[in-house]
């Protein structure tokens, strides 16, 4: 009877271990944290330097940097962008022109040399390559992700993503949400865009994040001006503390450092 009686208790302490590590997290996937957080920011804009790399820097981040080859800050501070590159930044591939589609979705503001309704797979396979050409004449690396320009990947209703798989460790999309490691679609990484939220909201959606243990990427372009598509640096910077006062459970990185350990790990 008695040893019936530890048979029975033991089940229930078996039953109650089992339980409680299938509510938790997977601490170990996220190179040992709970989730994993990547800043990307668009479009190679002056607030980038002036305003984003030094309080990324003072916490001791490192972004992803999705510059296109047009962005006039490019031209008139390369040294610079060579410089946040050498510290770790990545500098990720943005095309040349930024084309996006334009008269097919509505887009008045797009420019009809740069528009994708008019381009050929060919022409935009070229402009990603050379792209990757001048980023390596800055930065001297060889190994980066790419970010479709506006979401789009598909020309004359074909898909030029197939091109690219070798050019790139990654690729970057805009639709919002989150992905455990098993799940992501490398060349199609989901990420939030960043459009007037409080620091509370994008919080919110790291904890989410660390509760179920996914990757969250969020998309800037304008911090603190310079781009319609905006948050204030004062809620940016929130965010950014938050994160370094929980970096023991969530892994920041860049983009390409992510994808890669997302390759080699499942």
């Amino acid at each position: 009877m008695k040893n019936r009686r530890i048979e029975i208790a033991g089940f229930f302490i078996l039953i109650m271990i089992i339980h409680t590590y299938a509510q938790e997290p997977t601490v170990s996937v996220w190179n040992h944290r709970q989730c994993a957080v990547t800043l990307t920011y668009d479009d190679g804009l002056n607030v980038h330097l002036d305003k984003v790399i030094p309080v990324l820097d003072s916490l001791g981040f490192k972004g992803t940097f999705y510059v296109p080859g047009n962005s006039v800050s490019l031209a008139q501070r390369m040294a610079e962008w060579k410089t946040i590159a050498s510290h770790g930044h990545e500098l990720g591939n943005h095309t040349l022109f930024h084309p996006c589609a334009g008269v097919s979705k509505g887009r008045k503001w797009v420019k009809p040399e740069y528009d994708l309704d008019t381009y050929t797979i060919p022409r935009i396979i070229d402009e990603i390559r050379l792209s990757n050409t001048l980023l390596h004449a800055i930065d001297g690396k060889t190994k980066r992700t790419f970010a479709y320009t506006c979401g789009d990947r598909v020309i004359g209703g074909v898909s030029f993503v197939d091109s690219i798989r070798n050019d790139f460790v990654a690729a970057r999309g805009v639709k919002n949400g989150t992905d455990q490691i098993k799940n992501i679609d490398l060349f199609d990484i989901r990420a939030f865009m960043v459009n007037g939220q409080s620091a509370e909201e994008l919080i919110a959606l790291v904890d989410k994040a660390k509760n179920e243990g996914g990757l969250i990427v969020f998309l800037f372009h304008g911090v603190g001006g310079e781009h319609a598509i905006n948050i204030s640096l004062d809620e940016h910077n929130k965010l950014l503390r938050y994160l370094k006062q929980n970096e023991k459970d969530i892994w920041i990185a860049p983009l390409v450092e992510i994808a890669t350990f997302i390759g080699d790990h499942r």
